[in-house]
């Protein structure tokens, strides 16, 4: 594992991501037809949450898998971005440059020392990310009763808040990658890993992403 091998891996899958993203937006932006944004959502977003699964438990998959999960994230991106776009224009743009301008910052403070993966650290976001996995999953489940959970998924201080909050997690999970990244290099980790390190970066910005564009959806609603 080295990190220019790691750099040109995450590369990759990122340019599989706009590729898909690209044309799922093209198919289905303007859109009112329900039925034609199924397949992408379905095959896209369910498909890449099992392709997810499987790389995790089966890291030496990686090589494989991880372009298989950038291509069918891009096919679900695509059609979300495109979907919020109709409802605030710009709003796409603005929250790739926030995500990449985040991930820069992030970067630099990560290779000047700024900010360290202590232990604490890693503790602290772990922990931070795991209750905000289960609070959508409580959310997930009880929407299936047509109910949910109050606030946070509306645009008032609550909800915008907790927005804020979970961007910041999530930005901070970039963190978490770069540890790994650079620990897998210092260690010689087999070749695999580079796409596997790359795997974890890509899921880290693609829900960076999704946060904060569900940030500013709330920010222009008000």
């Amino acid at each position: 594992m080295t990190l220019n091998g790691t750099v040109q891996k995450t590369a990759l899958l990122l340019f599989g991501v706009v590729a898909t993203a690209t044309l799922s937006w093209r198919r289905t932006a303007g859109t009112e037809d329900p039925s034609a944004l199924l397949p992408y959502i379905l095959i896209g977003g369910l498909g890449g949450f099992i392709v997810a699964l499987v790389t995790i438990f089966k890291k030496e998959w990686s090589p494989v898998t991880a372009p298989l999960y950038a291509v069918l994230e891009g096919l679900f991106l695509g059609v979300i971005s495109a979907m919020f776009e109709a409802m605030y224009p710009g709003i796409v743009f603005q929250a790739v440059i926030l995500t990449f301008g985040t991930l820069a910052s992030l970067l630099l403070a990560y290779q000047t020392g700024l900010i360290r993966a202590t232990e604490n650290f890693k503790l602290g976001v772990t922990a931070a990310t795991g209750g905000i996995a289960l609070i959508y999953l409580v959310g997930f489940v009880m929407s299936f009763f047509g109910a949910g959970i109050p606030y946070i998924h509306e645009s008032g201080m609550i909800g915008i808040g907790f927005s804020l909050f979970v961007v910041v997690i999530a930005a901070l999970n970039l963190v978490l990658d770069f540890d790994f990244i650079e620990n897998g290099v210092e260690k010689g980790a087999p070749k695999y890993m580079e796409w596997y390190a790359s795997f974890g970066l890509l899921v880290t910005l693609i829900w960076l992403y999704l946060e904060i564009l569900r940030l500013l959806s709330k920010l222009r609603s008000r």
